[in-house]
């Protein structure tokens, strides 16, 4: 099974004008920096810059933010538990993403009203020896209805084996400052 349009979001932590031409502009961006407050200068050029370019662009974790600077969406962190936060003013192309590790956790962001579940990680990530693999990504996926994007240890070695995944896509980080990049 080959699947050609798989959804592809880079996350970054700054905005790099240069770094993100350098992305096809399908791959939908997420902006994911915990240790510092964001910028809004900084994030209201690379929300200009994205639209300009036709690239899909996301805030974690910062909701009102993302709905005030009109970003496309936002991401949701595994940590993030809160299930009685509302989105009032929802425009219907406001794309909620969220992360899970465990069907508690996918349970929650279906409760959040999530439209895509990233579910990791995948693969091993540097030093952890916690990750899911095939087979316990698929069992997790086949959990809920709502899309699933694979997220976690993903590289050059390992892409090929997202055709055997039960997902609609896949996430990184590492991945995209390779040249092996889509």
């Amino acid at each position: 099974m080959h699947r050609k349009n798989l959804k592809t979001f880079c996350f970054i932590s700054d905005y790099d004008r240069n770094y993100i031409k350098k992305l096809d502009k399908k791959i939908g961006i997420i902006v994911r920096n915990y240790k510092n407050l964001p910028d809004i200068k900084k994030l209201k050029e690379l929300i200009s810059f994205c639209k300009s370019t036709n690239r899909k662009v996301f805030l974690a974790n910062q909701i009102a933010l993302a709905l005030n600077l009109k970003f496309d969406g936002v991401y949701i962190p595994s940590f993030n538990k809160k299930i009685n936060f509302v989105i009032s003013k929802r425009d219907k192309d406001f794309i909620i993403l969220g992360s899970a590790h465990n069907i508690k956790e996918i349970k929650i962001k279906e409760k959040q009203g999530v439209d895509i579940i990233f579910i990791s990680p995948l693969f091993k990530v540097m030093k952890s020896n916690k990750f899911l693999g095939v087979y316990r990504f698929n069992t997790l996926a086949r959990t809920t209805n709502k899309k699933v994007v694979a997220l976690g240890g993903i590289d050059g070695q390992n892409i090929k084996k997202l055709n055997i995944l039960k997902t609609d896509g896949f996430a990184g980080i590492s991945y995209f400052k390779k040249k092996t990049a889509p």
